[in-house]
């Protein structure tokens, strides 16, 4: 039998350090806000990013002879887990130093929900939080949405040996489409794209009713699929014109973006035909229709207000953005509850959007409607296809390996948070809009309510739910697993 290699803990430990000294310039660019809103944060957000800096520094030249070795599997795996759980960490300490969020359990939650895009937050008054605080909360959705792991490949080319490893732990379900042979220039493309996007979305926002603080940190919220917002009531706050234009790029957010790439290039019948994003586009389709008719009838609301409250919320929900322009558990029961259904949906592969992705819901749907016809036809071959290529049989095991787990888990976290004292509406929510990177959830975290009255236990383990979706399981689970540790 193959020994598996020593895991190369150095490596790691080198490579979190990197990452730690690229975070801290992040941290210390929020305080520049402070020169145009002069509300006292910088001193503790300069603070924290020095402390920030240090121990990145640290850890880095203590390992420094172990630096750009080749990084295996397992080393990808550690480096993507623990990158996430430092960068919240230290992500929290500007909340913590300027005493706005003074709970470490508290500063941490709301850290880690904008890291892993989950926008879930403990603040009862978001308007209350100095700008530079502000700025620095958008900023972890926008890191997290692409992935700091792949931004650290795109601007230090020279860590691309093994870069792959740390590609797809970070993004892992289907093999990621490489817009270039080298790793790093697929990380670059795709951070370009999404800078891209977020510089039009920025534009687009000032030109309406937000001015240019509010613009930035909804476009990085919005192209993150976070859904942190600088207003108290969300994007219920603006009118129709900032709702559509939020509608429109919530969508392209939670679209593959290398098909974004293509569609860039000229080539848009990739993205055109391509059959999870006509799925995508199906399905929020279909069920806006739905919602509108139900919104008129049983709500009285008008055409126009019925047609843009039922397609925002089922954008924001299905891309798992999380933003709110009505409160949809005062909606009829059958509405809200086709809501809730869609937590488990989320938005296309390679996308920034969390939850359990389109792809593996057409494909499941497929493989089980072969396996019907098998069922007829035993003799048969009938392969399942995806955009007219034949799905091999380990990819479609893998999906249903991912769906049966997530509902495990999903099952599991439940159960946990009514033995913690939840009443089991609200666990149900909590559960699955953590583990679906949604943000707000049923019960009593629901759109107009938020997770600051949630015990410190219960935030805790929500904490570790929004790092589990955000790596989609398989990334974390293995590092809990005996096997995984064997030499």
């Amino acid at each position: 039998m193959t020994r598996s290699p020593e895991i190369n803990l150095r490596v790691v430990i080198n490579f979190i350090g990197i990452l730690l000294m690229l975070l801290s310039g992040f941290i210390a660019l929020s305080a520049i806000w402070e020169i145009f809103y002069p509300d006292g944060a910088a001193k503790a957000i300069l603070i924290s990013a020095v402390i920030t800096f240090g121990f990145g520094l640290s850890f880095h030249q203590f390992t420094r002879k172990h630096e750009h070795k080749n990084i295996g599997k397992k080393e990808g795996y550690i480096i993507v887990t623990f990158t996430w759980i430092s960068i919240s960490l230290f992500g929290s300490l500007p909340f913590l130093l300027s005493g706005q969020i003074p709970s470490f359990t508290d500063a941490y939650f709301e850290t880690i929900s904008g890291f892993t895009t989950t926008g879930a937050s403990t603040l009862t008054n978001v308007e209350a939080l100095p700008h530079s605080l502000l700025f620095w909360r958008s900023t972890t959705h926008w890191l997290g949405g692409m992935g700091i792991i792949v931004l650290t490949l795109a601007i230090l080319p020279i860590l691309g040996i093994g870069g792959m490893q740390l590609f797809v732990a970070e993004a892992p379900g289907t093999t990621p489409s490489r817009l270039h042979p080298r790793i790093t220039e697929t990380a670059k493309r795709l951070w370009l794209i999404y800078l891209l996007f977020t510089g039009v979305l920025c534009l687009l926002l000032s030109l309406g009713e937000m001015n240019f603080f509010d613009a930035i940190n909804h476009s990085f919220s919005t192209m993150a699929t976070g859904g942190f917002s600088t207003k108290n009531n969300s994007i219920a706050a603006y009118g129709a014109y900032t709702q559509y234009v939020i509608i429109f790029f919530m969508i392209v957010a939670g679209t593959n973006f290398s098909l974004l790439y293509f569609a860039l290039k000229g080539k848009f019948s990739k993205l055109i035909m391509n059959e999870e994003y006509k799925f995508y586009l199906l399905i929020m389709g279909v069920l806006t229709i739905v919602f509108t008719a139900g919104l008129m009838y049983f709500h009285k609301l008008g055409l126009e207000k019925a047609f843009r409250d039922s397609l925002f919320q089922l954008v924001s929900i299905i891309t798992t953005t999380g933003y709110i322009s009505a409160d949809y558990l005062q909606w009829k029961d059958f509405l809200w509850f086709i809501i809730f259904l869609l937590f488990f949906t989320g938005g296309c592969i390679g996308s920034t959007a969390g939850g359990m992705k389109m792809v593996r819901h057409l494909l499941l749907l497929r493989n089980t409607t072969q396996e019907f016809k098998r069922l007829i036809h035993p003799d048969a071959v009938l392969p399942t296809r995806l955009d007219g290529k034949t799905i091999p049989t380990d990819i479609i095991y893998n999906f249903l390996a991912f769906f049966l787990l997530y509902i495990l888990v999903f099952i599991v976290g439940s159960s946990l948070l009514s033995m913690l004292g939840l009443d089991f509406e609200t666990a149900l929510g909590a559960t699955a809009a953590a583990l679906g990177n949604i943000g707000p959830g049923i019960g009593s975290v629901g759109p107009v309510e938020n997770y600051g009255h949630l015990s410190v236990s219960i935030k805790w383990l929500l904490s570790f739910f929004m790092l589990l979706g955000r790596l989609e399981l398989f990334t974390v689970l293995l590092l809990l697993t005996p096997a995984f540790w064997k030499k």
